[in-house]
């Protein structure tokens, strides 16, 4: 039986620490020591939440999948569930061939199932192209991957990487269709390829998720910040704010600047970040870890004066053989009720994608020009800002490239071997909110199983 008080340093105050040292608090007790080390100033990792005047609005993620039980279970462990929200049910917008389209239906993260659902985003020869794309057979190797863009441009043509891939891609990866794999960024259709779909607009109709009742997306009425307060609180952890050393053995236990020895260790760092302190207790994992790129990202959040008229829409996509600087506008108090409700009008103009990190480094205002600019294009606002806020981030989201599934299976099954230490975060099993509480969870779980004896 044990007769010291369990340690356990987890490195990354992120989403998936914080959820991971709360975890913790409540498995192994009052007694157990939890330190949380992070190299930023404040705890939240990619999230944030500001005020820029009327109330507080998410300038990092601002959503979660409704219909995923991490999120709303957990905030009603904290007793937040009153914070739940839901979206208006607009719909967004895409900007292309200087013009706004509606955003397709019946689509996969913007792959057709028929040339109907992009008749009006692409031209005559595409649409064609589409309609006789079932006659040719596809040729995919069960348990092989691509990228999004070789299968879809292949198929479909490149307007439709462009101008219904890329956008929507953008909005959750940061990242480029020629960036992200199939079997990774959309599972439901690796599945029907391997099931034998004999094409490319066969395995979609499959892919497509059933149709269920109730919202897809839900936020917090007050943002993240309050959900990362109360984390922090209920995990009642020693924080410390600095770099984390080289993790290393030390006899039984494991030994980390600048915590010193511990029981376990959860890395819930980007994957980068796990390589350099994995470098000599795991080499092949940070080996592999060291290959998961990061994009950055840039927002840059406005409240508008208001006599302005926005769009009645969710927001606005941009194609990426569009002449904008922009890659997304979220039109929040369009989108949200609880921001509508405030009488003010809210938008994020959202920069940067994989492979073109220079914009996030751009002046403050310069970023606040260029997303006034974009916005009068796409809108006809043209008015200034009452209050404006740039938020970066710098390595934000994980790369999800071909083979990213089994580097991911193959860094897990290696780090299995090593008792006493977890990795959590979005470069694991998905980049939403409620994949990274999984992800802390699983972690916490499975040390308080090697804590505990």
């Amino acid at each position: 039986m044990r007769t010291t008080r369990p340690s356990v340093a987890v490195i990354g105050g992120g989403i998936s620490g914080l959820v991971a040292a709360y975890r913790l608090r409540r498995s192994l007790g009052a007694d157990a020591e939890i330190t949380i080390v992070d190299h930023s100033r404040r705890l939240g990792g990619k999230l944030r939440t500001v005020d820029i005047g009327g109330g507080p609005i998410d300038v990092g993620a601002e959503a979660f999948i409704a219909r995923r039980p991490e999120v709303p279970a957990l905030l009603a462990e904290l007793g937040l569930t009153d914070q739940i929200v839901y979206p208006a049910g607009r719909t967004p917008l895409i900007w292309s061939q200087d013009s706004l389209h509606r955003l397709p239906v019946g689509t996969l993260m913007g792959i057709p199932a028929s040339a109907d659902a992009v008749e009006d985003l692409v031209d005559d020869a595409t649409l064609a192209r589409i309609a006789a794309e079932p006659e040719r057979r596809i040729d995919w190797t069960p348990g092989s991957d691509s990228s999004v863009a070789q299968l879809v441009s292949d198929r479909y043509g490149d307007q439709v990487v462009a101008r219904s891939v890329d956008p929507l891609l953008g909005g959750v990866y940061s990242g480029l269709a020629e960036n992200i794999g199939i079997r990774a960024a959309l599972p439901t259709l690796a599945a029907a390829l391997d099931a034998g779909a004999r094409s490319l607009s066969e395995a979609v109709t499959a892919a497509l998720p059933t149709p269920a009742p109730g919202p897809v997306f839900g936020a917090l009425k007050d943002g993240y910040g309050v959900l990362l307060d109360a984390l922090r609180e209920a995990a009642a952890a020693h924080v410390v704010h600095a770099e984390a050393g080289v993790v290393r053995a030390d006899g039984s236990r494991w030994f980390i600047d600048p915590v010193g020895a511990v029981d376990a260790i959860v890395l819930a760092v980007p994957a980068p970040n796990a390589a350099v302190l994995l470098a000599d207790v795991a080499p092949q994992v940070a080996r592999i870890a060291a290959r998961i790129e990061l994009a950055s990202s840039a927002v840059v959040a406005m409240r508008l004066p208001g006599n302005v008229e926005l769009p009645e829409n969710s927001g606005i996509l941009v194609a990426t053989d569009a002449d904008l600087t922009a890659k997304a506008f979220t039109l929040s108090s369009r989108k949200w009720t609880h921001l509508a409700d405030r009488g003010e009008h809210l938008v994020r103009a959202s920069f940067g994608r994989f492979g073109a990190a220079d914009i996030v480094d751009r002046a403050d205002d310069e970023l606040i020009a260029l997303a006034r600019a974009d916005l009068a294009t796409v809108t006809g606002i043209t008015a200034s800002p009452a209050a404006s806020f740039v938020q970066r981030w710098h390595g934000g989201l994980p790369q999800y490239a071909p083979g990213h599934v089994q580097k991911v299976a193959e860094i897990e099954q290696s780090v299995a071997a090593l008792d006493g230490i977890e990795v959590a975060g979005s470069w694991l099993h998905g980049v939403g909110v409620p994949a990274c509480v999984a992800t802390g969870t699983t972690a916490a779980t499975r040390i308080f199983e090697r804590v505990a004896r």
